[in-house]
C-alpha cells in the first residue's frame, strides 16, 4: 500500500496546446544573457542568421553582434530595444523579459517627455519695426511718373490752341424761317471797327517797365513773345481785331509771323515801320525804346 498521492502518467504528459508552434515560448533570462537567449531560441527554432536577417530586415552583422551581447552597432538604446523585440518575435521568444533585462543593464528605460499643453499661448516677443523702404521707393517712383505725365500732357501743345479774341462775343446764329413765312435775308452785319489802343492806356504805360502792345489790324498773324530770361509769354495766333499786351522789367523778344498786319506800340509810342505783308520779323524792345521811332531788330 503506497502512502501519499502520486500523479498519474496522464497528468504529467503535456497537452497538445503547449506544443503549438504559433505560441510564443516564454523563457527565463535570469541565467543566460540576452544574446545567448536569442541565439539558443534561434537554434531551437531551426533558423539560420541569414533567415532571421531576411525575415526581420535586421542586417546580418547586427544580428551576430546582438547574439554576442554587443549592442554598440545598434545606433542607440531606442534601436537596440527595437532590434531585441524584433529578433525575439522572429524566434518565438517573449521579448518583454529581454527588454527588462536590457533596461536593467543600461540604466533603465528613459522617462517619457511630458507633452506641452495643447492650447498654451505662445509668447511672442515684439520685434522692432523697421522702416519700409520698399513702400517709400514705390511712392517716390509713382510721384515722379505722375509729375512727368502731368508736365508732358497737362500743358498740351500751345501752338495748336488758337486763343479766343479778347472782348469779342460769339456771333448769334441766324433765325431759321418757319413754313409759310417768306424767307427774308438778314442784312449783313456791319463790320466792327478796328480796335486801337486808347490814349489813356498808352499814356499809362509804366516808366520802369518795357510795355509792348500788339494788335492784329489787317488780318491774323502768328506771334511769339518772351521775357528777358527767355520765358515764353505767348505763342499762338492773334486773330483780326485781337490785341495782346506784354510787360517785362528789362526786355521783350517778339517773333511776328506776318508783320504786315500787326500794329505795334512800344512804351506808349507806335512803331511805324513799313513791314511787308507775309514778312517774318524778329524784334527786341527795352525800356529805352523806341529809339528815334525805329523798330529794333532781334
Amino acid at each position: 500500500m503506497s502512502i501519499g498521492n502520486a500523479n498519474s502518467p496522464e497528468e504529467e504528459r503535456p497537452s497538445t496546446d503547449d506544443r503549438s508552434e504559433d505560441r510564443i515560448v516564454e523563457r527565463s533570462v535570469e541565467g543566460p544573457s540576452i544574446g545567448t537567449a536569442l541565439k539558443k531560441a534561434r537554434i531551437l527554432a531551426g533558423l539560420t542568421v541569414d533567415e532571421v536577417s531576411s525575415t526581420t530586415r535586421v542586417r546580418i552583422p547586427i544580428v551576430h553582434a546582438i547574439e554576442s551581447d554587443d549592442f554598440s552597432r545598434c545606433g542607440g538604446d531606442v534601436y537596440a530595444r527595437g532590434h531585441i523585440r524584433t529578433l525575439a518575435r522572429a524566434v518565438r521568444l517573449d521579448p518583454a523579459p529581454l527588454i527588462d533585462s536590457y533596461d536593467a543593464a543600461h540604466g533603465g528605460r528613459p522617462a517619457p517627455t511630458p507633452a506641452a499643453p495643447m492650447f498654451e499661448a505662445e509668447r511672442i516677443r515684439p520685434e522692432r519695426q523697421r522702416p519700409n523702404w520698399t513702400a517709400a521707393m514705390v511712392a517716390a517712383i509713382v510721384a515722379v511718373i505722375g509729375f512727368v505725365g502731368f508736365t508732358a500732357f497737362g500743358g498740351g501743345d500751345e501752338k495748336a490752341k488758337r486763343p479766343v479774341a479778347e472782348g469779342t462775343a460769339a456771333p448769334k446764329p441766324a433765325p431759321t424761317p418757319t413754313a409759310g413765312t417768306p424767307s427774308v435775308q438778314a442784312p449783313p452785319a456791319p463790320k466792327a471797327p478796328k480796335p486801337e489802343p486808347s490814349d489813356s492806356a498808352i499814356a499809362a504805360a509804366p516808366k520802369d517797365l518795357v510795355t509792348v502792345v500788339l494788335t492784329a489790324n489787317d488780318g491774323e498773324s502768328w506771334i511769339s513773345a518772351k521775357d528777358h530770361s527767355g520765358r515764353l509769354l505767348f505763342d499762338g495766333t492773334l486773330t483780326q481785331g485781337q490785341s495782346k499786351t506784354f510787360t517785362d522789367k528789362e526786355s521783350i523778344d517778339l517773333v511776328l509771323g506776318d508783320a504786315g498786319v500787326v500794329k505795334l506800340f512800344v512804351n506808349g509810342k507806335e512803331i511805324k515801320d513799313a513791314f511787308q505783308a507775309g514778312q517774318v520779323e524778329r524784334l527786341t524792345y527795352t525800356k529805352d525804346d523806341p529809339r528815334q521811332g525805329q523798330a529794333q531788330a532781334g
